[in-house]
Order: C-alpha cells, then structure tokens, then sequence
C-alpha cells in the first residue's frame, strides 16, 4: 500500500487522468484541473505542459515551461505538490507581497532551500487558501495576459 506523499515512480509511461485521479484524490484532482485550467486561459498558448520523470527519487511530474521554468505540477499520493523556482529579481516581488499570503506559504518560502539558478519552492496545495497564493506566485513569474 502507498503513503501519503508517495510520488508516482512508475517511470514506464506518464500517468493518464484515470491514474491522476485516483492518485491524487478527488479534491486534490479537482485542485490539479483548476491549476492547468488557470494556466491555460491565463497564458494561452504559451506552454506546452511535458510530464517529466525525475528517476525513482522524484517521480513524475507535468512542467510548464517556455524559454525558462514556469512551474511543475507534482502529483503525490493524496496530495498535489506545485514547485516553483524563483530568480533573484522574482525573489525580491515576491518578499513584497510575502505578508499577504497565508501562514503555510510563507513558512514554505522562508524555509526553501536557494541555489545558484534560484529559490526553489514546493507546495501543497491543499485548501482553496493555497490555490489563491499560488495564482499570486505564479503571476510574480509571468504577467497573466488581461481580459478585455
């Protein structure tokens, strides 16, 4: 039987939606759809979302990325993880608009680890409280387009 937090190591082929929603759970898999939903009709036609497998160690995990790193969805046993790395110049918005945003974002961001290429932080998403702060982060990242 699989823990909670488990990655998908399978490495033989990305999982399908079926295998996502029993992985994830239906109130993680419903949070899985409204990220990619969001990043779909906020930067339309930007990304092209790759599952990637990361070896026995990371598992699975779908990236968005254009000429630089986006963010990746990482699904886990009954959890959805979001990873988003962040340069220097993205570090300093986002330590801006730090008190805004919930307890458990704030103390994941101030206890991520920074290496050279940047501040590497993983979430779980695991309340709508959540979800809004990771609309914010990702927006730090790239401007969503406007609607007219």
């Amino acid at each position: 039987m699989s823990k909670p937090g488990q990655r998908m190591l399978d490495g033989d082929r990305p999982p399908d939606a079926k295998h996502l929603s029993s992985w994830l759970g239906a109130r993680n898999y419903q949070r899985w759809n409204w990220i990619r939903d969001f990043i779909d009709t906020s930067y339309p036609g930007v990304f092209s979302p790759d599952w990637l497998f990361g070896g026995q160690k990371y598992g699975w995990g779908l990236r968005f990325k254009k000429s630089k790193s986006f963010c990746t969805l990482i699904p886990e046993r009954q959890r959805l993880v979001i990873q988003i790395v962040f340069g220097a110049d993205e570090r300093k918005k986002v330590d801006s608009i730090l008190p805004e945003l919930s307890r458990p974002v704030r103390d994941a961001y101030s206890s991520a680890t920074t290496y050279h290429d940047g501040k590497w932080l993983a979430l779980v998403v695991d309340n709508n409280e959540v979800l809004a702060d990771v609309v914010q982060l990702l927006a730090i990242k790239r401007r969503p387009e406007t609607r007219r």
